[in-house]
């Protein structure tokens, strides 16, 4: 009996409510060495569309976490995270704003760093469809607010692109207070204060349309950061 095939990577992939869109993303991975693990916590039937299409696309390893309740953006970053099997390990939006082979990319970047960022706003990043000027002004805002309450220098916190050594994510999961939008600022933040080496890159991105981020999510989010501030735990 041959041994089990060793995972390589482990990407997870958030699918709140995406059962209209999840086929575009399946029809844009044509391979993907390591395994899919798609969180679906919505009302609707993405679960039902992933395990039917796992059973087809015998070519993928893919994974379908299913629960009943809302877990958030980072509620179910965090459950897929937890679940990953793989030394390396991420996670990229549904939409599929970010290509496979740009996640591909910033795996290979883990060989001189503990986490990878993508970002929209650095020199060398590639927005095919670019947000429209009041998205572009909202998130220059709300990183101006981050570098202030939180001291980090990175351009694009929020881009849901990116993929992190196994170990160093597990050393601050446990700690994580926040599970909506600003899940991304606190995970960077804690992996920092930490000690973990986190590399931002440009990335290749195209707007999708069709966000699930809200004007009350904005509010949420400021509330959640900080929550996260005033009361940082440990590390």
């Amino acid at each position: 009996m041959s041994p089990a095939p060793v995972i390589r990577f482990s990407l997870v992939i958030p699918a709140y409510n995406e059962e209209k869109r999840i086929f575009d993303l399946f029809d844009s991975i044509t391979h993907f060495d390591g395994e899919l693990i798609f969180v679906c916590d919505g009302s609707d039937h993405t679960a039902d569309v992933v395990e039917a299409i796992a059973k087809s696309r015998l070519d993928l390893s893919i994974r379908c976490l299913r629960f009943t309740t809302r877990l958030g953006k980072g509620g179910g970053v965090i459950a897929g995270l937890n679940a990953a099997q793989a030394p390396l390990v991420g996670y990229v939006d549904a939409d599929g704003s970010t290509g496979i082979d740009e996640m591909c990319r910033l795996f290979r970047h883990l060989s001189s760093s503990d986490a990878v960022i993508g970002s929209r706003w650095v020199s060398g990043s590639q927005l095919e469809i670019k947000q429209n000027w009041l998205r572009r002004l909202e998130s220059r805002g709300f990183n101006l607010i981050i570098q202030i309450l939180f001291g980090l220098s990175y351009h694009d916190t929020q881009c849901g692109a990116k993929v992190f050594k196994k170990s160093a994510v597990d050393a601050v999961l446990p700690h994580l207070i926040a599970r909506g939008f600003e899940f991304d600022v606190e995970l960077i933040w804690r992996l920092s204060r930490a000690g973990y080496r986190i590399e931002e890159v440009p990335i290749a991105w195209q707007n999708k349309g069709d966000s699930r981020v809200r004007k009350g999510d904005m509010i949420r989010m400021l509330a959640g950061l900080l929550k996260v501030r005033l009361h940082p735990g440990t590390p």
